[in-house]
């Protein structure tokens, strides 16, 4: 017998954070919590994306639906069943059916009294390092945080691109943490040409790869980019689910996942093997999310080439305790608890 809540948690950024398509200075998350009869209790979070078509609100809309068949099976490890269950309850809202998804892992590998990662049986010591993300500001600003997630020690910044400024922002973030691996993500900001431009110039300033040049619907630009581009190329946006990942096979190098967009944990899987399957690298991306969210996104680390799980880390202040990341580095081995390691502080 199983028993599920939910509540909304709003979370205030530590600085603004911005992309091409705007600004933000706090999160809403939903937190679910689902229990057994014995009183364990898993817990699991969506963190819903307007651009996707989901908000705190719709996700609490049909949370109830999909908690009902979660209730209604019973069972926290019958993972699969009540996941193709909730798919067809509930066709999209997957930053919704995910928070479920998470839950169940969790309570599931509690019952079981081992981390989450240990009950998958994967290697802890291959999972990557996790960027740090520098967001779109002003100049002076960007200087800042980037000198100061430097001193910090982070090694590896994913900066956001997309303004009529990107080159002095390169510039900006290699002055201020020389020797860094820097990605680059443009949020579909650039045309297929300017993005085949800007690759020649990042690679002059020892950028690693560019993630969603063009729009996502620009399968053909996607092309254009990937045949000329000086860098390798990683789609986001036009990565959703394991569908998507034969349309972009042959356009880009690296698919990046995140869990609220494929709908659940199984599904992220999915896609990681269906990549590998067409020959392409993996990352697995986030939003800005609780430690409840982003918790279990670290345990498929040891799955993937690529890592940016910094979401909790934008945050000024998360309600929960996750996985250590000491500077970037996901560090499963030291989780001294079963489950995902999100525990409420």
């Amino acid at each position: 017998m199983l028993t599920a809540k939910f509540d909304r948690v709003s979370m205030q950024l530590a600085d603004p954070f911005g992309i091409s398509r705007g600004t933000q200075t706090a999160a809403e998350n939903v937190v679910v919590r689902i229990e057994d009869e014995g009183g364990m209790t898993g817990v699991g979070a969506a963190a819903p994306s307007a651009h996707y078509g989901e908000t705190a609100a719709t996700v609490e809309a049909v949370l109830p639906d999909l908690l009902d068949v979660v209730e209604e099976v019973g069972d926290p490890h019958a993972i699969d069943r009540i996941e193709r269950r909730m798919e067809e309850t509930v066709r999209r809202n997957p930053a919704a059916r995910t928070a479920v998804s998470i839950a169940l892992h969790d309570l599931a590998a509690k019952r079981l009294g081992v981390p989450l990662y240990k009950q998958w049986g994967l290697d802890p010591e291959r999972a990557p390092a996790s960027s740090f993300t520098i967001g779109l500001d002003d100049i002076e600003t960007i200087r800042e945080k980037t000198a100061d997630a430097y001193e910090a020690g982070y090694d590896i910044l994913k900066v956001k691109v997309g303004t009529d400024r990107d080159k002095a922002i390169i510039e900006a973030v290699r002055d201020e943490a020389p020797g860094v691996t820097i990605r680059v993500d443009a949020n579909e900001a650039w045309t297929p040409r300017e993005a085949v431009e800007m690759s020649e110039f990042l690679a002059d300033y020892g950028v690693e790869f560019v993630e969603q040049p063009v729009p996502a619907e620009d399968y053909e630009g996607l092309k254009f980019v990937y045949d000329n581009s000086a860098l390798p190329i990683a789609a986001d946006e036009s990565c959703i689910t394991a569908d998507d990942i034969p349309k972009i096979a042959d356009r880009v190098d690296i698919a990046n996942l995140k869990l609220m967009k494929c709908g659940s944990l199984s599904e992220a899987k999915r896609m990681i093997h269906t990549a590998r399957s067409h020959g392409l690298e993996v990352m697995l991306g986030c939003m800005i999310e609780t430690n409840a969210a982003i918790a279990a996104g670290c345990h498929l680390a040891p799955l993937l080439d690529y890592a940016d799980l910094d979401g909790s880390l934008l945050l000024a202040d998360d309600p929960y305790d996750g996985v250590p990341m000491p500077n970037g580095a996901i560090d499963l081995e030291a989780l001294d608890r079963p489950g995902t390691g999100a525990e409420l502080r």
